[in-house]
């Protein structure tokens, strides 16, 4: 089987090999570490290869990685959902709020949780796709410390929050790191997400 480097692999998908492993790391197939770059259980069922040369950490991955849907979904995180539920979503509340960072939001709690982000330098990404094979968009997404932010505010809403609950519980089968805002929290975000980013290593 044709073994990629990652900049061969990067080369192929569009990606220089610094943003390939970014997204790799993300998806949870690699993670960074002092050597450099080091292969996870999960990378290693997915074809990846650990190549450790004169100290310095790599993977190197099976080709067939490409077709990988977990890494396709993550390569294209534009909002394109065939999910009948988030497409419901979607229609219902519209995108409409726009916060100090130019992002279009879908409502005033969101436009708090974005501004608060954008005041305190944190980078973020509203509706990113979840790296996962499941059709999954998350409210925010912190690339630094690999952390989605979902918040809750239409508990009245029957179908809303069984909605709720799928995402939750697919959050957590994959093992993804997610602070979870509700409508008390987000009149206390100065004291609580400080403290929810600290679980997950980022300091404000």
């Amino acid at each position: 089987m044709p073994i990629k480097t990652p900049t061969e692999l990067g080369k192929e998908l569009g990606k220089k090999a610094k943003e390939l492993n970014q997204i790799l790391a993300e998806i949870g197939f690699i993670e960074d570490c002092n050597q450099g770059w080091r292969l996870t259980q999960k990378g290693k069922a997915n074809g990846g290869i650990q190549n450790n040369y004169k100290g310095n950490l790599s993977v190197y991955w099976d080709e067939n990685v490409k077709n990988n849907k977990i890494l396709i979904n993550a390569l294209n995180p534009s909002i394109e959902t065939k999910d009948s539920e988030e497409l419901d979503f979607r229609t219902k509340f519209k995108a409409e709020y726009r916060t100090q960072s130019g992002h279009f939001v879908r409502s005033r709690a969101e436009v708090i949780i974005a501004d608060y982000l954008y005041h305190s330098y944190i980078m973020f990404a509203y509706e990113r796709r979840v790296p996962i094979e499941a059709d999954m968009y998350c409210d925010f997404f912190l690339p630094k410390c690999e952390v989605y932010i979902e918040f809750w505010g239409y508990e009245d809403d029957e179908k809303y929050t069984t909605r709720k609950r799928k995402k939750i519980e697919i959050y957590q089968k994959e093992s993804l790191n997610l602070i979870q805002i509700d409508n008390k929290s987000i009149n206390n975000l100065d004291d609580f997400l400080p403290k929810e980013l600290l679980k997950f290593g980022m300091k404000i």
